[in-house]
């Protein structure tokens, strides 16, 4: 089964969002992940709403590139099977961004796709 899961928008400097979507929106940070060094470092603020059933939102931050362009965002799609999805949405006319890759240590595995316009797609596994 797979469902959308949450929305990653990337944004430029993650402090600068948290301090916007935290009062405007009623979400707060429950998690930060910092992972990678260098040009492929990055950091997740993983914003959850304080209702139940709310939507979470994550905000995305490469500290390795250019700026994002406005309303650069990543849909993340929770499978049981990251494989099977990848494998469909290149059937479908996609693309793979980044391969399956396992994170035994965080109980995930995740790829990047791109959709035939380009938008991208994560599929997430919460079981490595």
């Amino acid at each position: 089964m797979t469902v959308l899961a949450m929305t990653k928008l990337i944004v430029a400097d993650v402090e600068k969002a948290k301090a916007f979507y935290e009062p405007v929106c009623g979400v707060r940070e429950v998690r930060r992940i910092n992972a990678g060094s260098g040009a492929s470092a990055i950091t997740e603020l993983i914003m959850a709403a304080d209702k139940p059933g709310g939507a979470t939102l994550v905000l995305f931050q490469s500290h390795g590139g250019p700026p994002p362009a406005p309303g650069s965002c990543v849909l993340v799609f929770e499978t049981d099977d990251v494989d099977a999805f990848v494998e469909r949405a290149v059937a479908a006319g996609g693309a793979v961004q980044t391969p399956v890759t396992r994170l035994p240590e965080l109980g995930l595995s995740y790829a990047y796709v791109r959709d035939p316009e380009g938008h991208i797609l994560e599929p997430l596994c919460r079981k490595a």
